[in-house]
C-alpha cells in the first residue's frame, strides 16, 4: 500500500468523521480500529456509509481507515458517507456529477434544537392547569 492517501471530513448532528482513501487496496474498510462489519452492526448502516463507492462502482479500488467520533450511530453513518464522498472528490473531480445525483454532496444542516427557559424542552411547554 502506497503513503498516498485522500481525505475527506464528514459531519452530521454531533458526529464528526475523517475518512482515508487509501488507493491499490482490496476494499477493506477499517472504522476507529475495527472492522467497519463490526462497528456499524445495525442491519444496513454500512451499506448507507460506503454508498459513494457503490454509485461510483470503486469499491474494490481502496482501503478505506475511518476515524469518527460524537453523536449517535445515525449522525456517524451520515458523516461517514459525507467524508467518503468528498475524498472521492479529491480522488477523481470527474465523479462529482454522480455524487450530487446521489445526494452525496450535501451536508445536512438539521442539528438538535436548543432548549428554551421555561419549557421543558425546545418546544414541550408544562401541561397548564386551570386551577
Amino acid at each position: 500500500m502506497t503513503d498516498r492517501y485522500y481525505e475527506g471530513i464528514g459531519r452530521r448532528k454531533a458526529s464528526s468523521a475523517r475518512v482515508r482513501l487509501h488507493p491499490g487496496g482490496d476494499g477493506s474498510v477499517i472504522i476507529n480500529d475495527k472492522p467497519a462489519a463490526e462497528y456499524l452492526n445495525r442491519f444496513g448502516d454500512l451499506q448507507l456509509a460506503l454508498a459513494p463507492l457503490e454509485t461510483t462502482g470503486t469499491v474494490a479500488k481502496f482501503n478505506v481507515t475511518i476515524k469518527v467520533n460524537g453523536g449517535g450511530v445515525t449522525g456517524q453513518t451520515e458523516a461517514i458517507q459525507l467524508g467518503v464522498a468528498r475524498a472521492l472528490l479529491e480522488w477523481d473531480e470527474n465523479l462529482r456529477s454522480a455524487l450530487r445525483r446521489g445526494g452525496f454532496l450535501t451536508r445536512d444542516p438539521r442539528v438538535k434544537e436548543r432548549k428554551k427557559p421555561g419549557l421543558k424542552r425546545a418546544r414541550k411547554a408544562p401541561t397548564y392547569t386551570k386551577r
